[in-house]
């Protein structure tokens, strides 16, 4: 897994509105990534899902299309041509080829160049592994010292989101 945290990394991202940080416990990604991704939808934005690995979009890209047989959450990955054309793009680049308002990051993918340009990145990571916890622990204190609005997001028995602190 990539670090995301180095000094003075996030000096650059002091306009974005804010970074969420979601913390996985009782379900996993594959369960909450679409729901995101719907409720991003609904509120008319663009989304970007970054991730590190070409495997896991590509198992991303399959959950996309199968999670719910009564939706249809239209996506690409950026190796289908057209990003532009398409309101969620999967990518391990940092760019925003799709004009995106929000900004998912995955496995550990790191913080664009250009996050000021988005409306909301939410960096999500699983509790249950350690190294993951790690590297959300070192990008929360760097985003913090930076001065940028973050919110930390845990779920509960339920599997719902619950903001701490």
């Amino acid at each position: 897994m990539e670090a995301l945290a180095s000094p003075g990394r996030f000096r650059y991202i002091r306009s974005v509105t804010e970074i969420l940080f979601y913390h996985l416990q009782s379900r996993s990604l594959d369960a909450v990534l679409p729901q995101l991704v719907e409720k991003s939808l609904e509120k008319s934005w663009r989304v970007v899902i970054q991730g590190a690995t070409r495997e896991r979009l590509a198992a991303l890209d399959e959950r996309l299309w199968t999670y719910d047989e009564a939706s249809f959450l239209p996506h690409a990955t950026d190796e289908d041509g057209d990003p532009a054309a398409h309101p969620v793009l999967l990518t391990t680049g940092s760019g925003n080829p799709n004009g995106a308002s929000v900004r998912f990051l995955v496995e550990g993918a790191p913080v664009p160049q250009d996050a000021q340009s988005y409306a909301r990145i939410v960096l999500i990571f699983d509790g249950n592994d350690p190294e993951a916890v790690e590297v959300a622990r070192a990008s929360w204190r760097d985003v913090k010292a930076s001065g940028v609005e973050a919110t930390y997001w845990r779920q509960n028995d339920a599997g719902r989101w619950e903001k701490q602190g």
